[in-house]
């Protein structure tokens, strides 16, 4: 029998958020028992060896750099090394792999090594990216940071830490509501709920392995996004600016040059059959213009050659995971549903990119005008 692809987390967030805390308090957890857990240094200033407890046998620590640039490759050889040590019966058994990054930096790469990598994709699967936000010093962190705010914008999981601290009571809320703003689809986790550990952070992916069924619906959470856009055009219209769920204005909204402004999630869909040839086309043409700009896209989508039989598609920038056919529609609701995570990209472009593609009506707005005469954009396509 060929064994079921490993699941690899990683968990991330920015310095002093409570990583190593929040991962010796995993390591705890029978749940977590055959975890192999990687850690990043960044040159001397990274993670305390004295504070993790599993050091000698459950970690594997990589050198110097960071995991977004420089031990990027030294991570596919780390991954390679498990599954070969594995095979040889050098390591008995493995449940599950964390990978913890360094305080500044960007998970996509990490995210890239393996969804890029042929060998990798047979061994392990991506299970999810789990960030960690103080409660403290979180929004002076987004603020000031623009790797803090991709952190949490990417992130299936966040980690709201240092919620016992009485400095953490007059930052919470607001802190709360400018995370769902930024990413409405992520689980909000307060660190010092009892049930934070294995049940609450980890099996974020596509399949669930308790029920051992495809939950499209729990691993897309299209429906958060939806609400969101609701939310917002319910509270301002078309104006976009960020409120908290409280119906108070977000004391930084004004201040149009905050990393936040940059950073759209949003959702498309769409109730009738796609031809393959069309998406493949949108996708790419999305990919090879805007690539860098595309944080993270999830999506099922309902294809005119099969229709009863969805396909999966999961991407992070310009690299994607490859497609899924499920053998039928796990939930009952049959469109095409897409979320997208962008930075520096128009909601509105992306939106009428795709509707030209599936041949719809398109509205007059600037970023429409933009699209249509950008010669990139249309090189070689006919749209519409």
């Amino acid at each position: 029998m060929v064994a079921p692809p490993i699941p690899v987390s990683v968990l991330t967030g920015f310095l002093g958020s409570g990583k190593t805390t929040l991962l010796n308090r995993l390591l705890k957890d029978p749940a977590l028992a055959d975890t192999a857990v990687i850690i990043n240094e960044f040159g001397d200033v990274g993670i305390d060896h004295l504070l993790v407890e599993k050091a000698s046998e459950g970690i594997i620590e990589l050198s110097d750099g960071c995991l977004c640039c420089t031990v990027r490759g030294e991570l596919v050889d780390t991954l390679a090394d498990l599954i070969d040590r594995l095979q040889t019966g050098k390591l008995q058994g493995l449940k599950r792999v964390i990978i913890e990054t360094t305080g500044l930096a960007d998970p996509a790469p990490v995210l890239h090594a393996i969804m890029g990598h042929p060998v990798l994709l047979q061994a392990f699967r991506v299970d999810g990216v789990i960030t960690t936000v103080d409660a403290v010093n979180g929004m002076a962190t987004l603020d000031a940071h623009e790797e803090a705010v991709k952190q949490a914008a990417v992130a299936d999981r966040i980690v709201i830490t240092k919620t016992d601290l009485p400095e953490s009571v007059s930052n919470l809320h607001s802190l709360q509501a400018r995370l769902r703003a930024l990413n409405p689809g992520a689980d909000l986790i307060d660190v010092s709920d009892q049930l934070t550990g294995y049940a609450a952070l980890f099996e974020c992916g596509v399949y669930n392995p308790g029920t051992k069924t495809i939950d499209v619906q729990r691993w897309l959470k299209a429906e958060a996004y939806r609400d969101r856009e609701q939310e917002r055009n319910a509270i301002d219209g078309h104006d976009h600016h960020d409120h908290d769920h409280g119906g108070h204005d977000d004391h930084h909204h004004h201040d149009v040059n905050r990393h936040d402004a940059s950073i759209r999630s949003f959702s498309l869909k769409h109730d009738a059959p796609v031809p393959l040839s069309t998406f493949d086309m949108f996708l790419d043409l999305l990919r090879s213009a805007h690539g860098e700009k595309l944080l993270r896209v999830k999506g099922i989508v309902q294809l005119a050659d099969d229709p009863e039989r969805p396909l999966v598609i999961h991407g992070v920038q310009h690299i994607f995971h490859p497609p899924a056919r499920l053998a039928a529609w796990p939930d009952g609701v049959r469109e095409t549903r897409l979320v997208m995570i962008v930075k520096d990209l128009p909601e509105s472009y992306v939106t009428q990119l795709f509707n030209a593609f599936l041949g719809q009506p398109q509205i007059d707005t600037p970023d429409r005008t933009a699209l249509f005469d950008n010669p990139l954009a249309i090189s070689g396509v006919k749209l519409g």
